[in-house]
Parts: structure tokens; C-alpha cells; sequence
């Protein structure tokens, strides 16, 4: 699907408010409300947004340790391990980068205690893996969701 300015507008606007109405959208852009819901259905049905979601403060709701990790696998299990990782609960996103079979995982817990328990009991008891680094977060200057235009 190619973009125009007014659904690059219309991208921009939701990516700021995801509840903004058509009404107020509308408003913005000088069109009518259908207009609106059209091509936000358009880009729906495109795949350029993919849905529509709420983006939760971890540290508000007690997820306080924020660790990110680079995790090396042997070729023939990186796509088993993706998955199993994907499938955890504490891991918010999963991800397979350049390099010699290295997945790049963000990890969300309580406390460290728990992101020792994650490390040895849920990471280390995976076959497949020969390399783990990790780095832990100390401060967030900057969380975006989604892609900026």
C-alpha cells in the first residue's frame, strides 16, 4: 500500500492517541468521519496497523527489572528456542538478529531474585543454547511502541 500525507497524518495522529475518534481525526485533518474510518480500515486491511492495543508501564505494575539479552543458539534449535522463549511469560519480545544464530530478548520481572530464577531455571535449561549475555537496565530515556513516520 503506498501512503499519502493524509494517511501518514492519520498514522501519526493514532500512533500519539490510539483512542482519538474519527470525529476528532477528522477534525485535524479536515475530513468528514467516514472519510476517516475508511482509510483507517484501508490501513487495516493492508496490514500497516496491525492493531490497536494499550501500552502498560511495567514498573507500575511491579515489573521493576527490565534485562535484555543476547542469546546464541546452535543453528538447528534457534527456531525452537525462539519459540519456547516467545512462549514465557516474562519475555516481552523476542527477536532473531544479524550474526552467528543470536536472538535479541527483552525480559520484564518483579525483582532479581525472579530474573535469577528466569536465567537459571527457564534460559539455562533450554539445549540449543551456547552463548548468553545480558544487561540489565538502569534507566529509560526513551520507550516508543510502534513505528514512527
Amino acid at each position: 500500500m503506498r501512503l499519502d500525507d493524509t494517511d501518514k497524518r492519520i498514522l501519526e495522529l493514532l500512533t500519539v492517541n490510539g483512542r482519538l475518534s474519527y470525529v476528532d481525526i477528522g477534525k485535524e485533518l479536515n475530513l468528514s468521519r467516514v472519510a476517516v474510518r475508511e482509510r483507517v480500515h484501508q490501513l487495516q486491511e493492508a496490514g500497516v496497523i496491525e492493531r490497536f492495543t494499550v501500552v502498560i508501564n511495567s514498573e507500575k505494575v511491579g515489573k521493576s527489572v527490565s534485562g535484555f539479552f543476547e542469546v546464541d543458539c546452535e543453528p538447528s534449535s534457534l527456531v525452537e528456542v525462539a519459540e519456547k522463549l516467545a512462549d514465557n511469560p516474562s519475555v516481552a519480545s523476542c527477536y532473531q538478529m544479524t550474526g552467528p544464530s543470536t536472538l535479541h530478548m527483552h525480559v520484564l520481572v518483579d525483582d532479581f531474585s525472579n530474573l535469577e530464577k528466569f536465567i537459571n531455571e527457564e534460559l539455562y535449561a533450554l539445549g540449543g543454547i551456547t552463548r548468553v549475555e545480558s544487561h540489565i537496565l538502569l534507566r529509560r530515556f526513551k520507550s516508543r511502541s510502534g513505528l514512527k513516520l
